[in-house]
């Protein structure tokens, strides 16, 4: 078991060193195209801070309004008959816009329901195998320039729904 700690507390230094010494071989200064890369990904992140923002934001004024635990007890009315909790509902839809704000979601039903509960086990579940298609699809593709997402919303929304149904299907098999 030490052995494997000592190995991850390792690897991350010995990629960094084994990147090093391969642009060294080829000959490329090493130092400058860090600097360089550093540089954009500062810029990109001045690029999309608006967008981070505005995100945030609203991902705050839905939760301290009460508007997501109301539209998740109406929604869960009809979703407790496929096994998916109605208490469920505001984590997954602050999930598809913010993944630190449902974190903060999670806590509070691990306080509520505990982490070994029915419902704190598929929510960890699904926070695993669900994204955050808002703020992905808005800064990736702001990013990298993508102007036509075309089935990129409908694709994300089913990948959603199948990490969803994965979860209760889980959690059913193992609880």
């Amino acid at each position: 078991m030490k052995l494997l700690l000592l190995f991850s507390d390792m690897l991350i230094p010995i990629i960094i060193l084994a990147i090093i010494c391969y642009g060294a071989s080829k000959k490329v200064d090493v130092y400058d195209a860090f600097i360089k890369g550093a540089t954009e990904g500062f810029h990109t992140v001045i690029k999309i801070m608006p967008t981070l923002i505005a995100l945030m934001a609203a991902v705050g004024i839905l939760r301290e309004s009460g508007f997501l635990e109301s539209f998740g007890s109406m929604i869960g009315r009809f979703t407790t008959y496929v096994g998916f909790p109605g208490e469920l509902i505001p984590l997954t839809l602050v999930k598809m816009f913010s993944s630190s704000a449902a974190t903060g979601l999670l806590l509070d039903l691990y306080k509520e329901y505990g982490t070994d509960s029915r419902i704190g086990t598929i929510a960890s579940i699904s926070m695993c195998c669900t994204e955050t298609i808002a703020y992905t699809m808005s800064v990736y593709f702001m990013a990298a320039k993508v102007s036509k997402s075309r089935y990129t919303l409908p694709g994300a929304l089913i990948a959603t729904l199948a990490g969803l149904a994965a979860s209760v299907a889980f959690c059913s098999y193992v609880i």
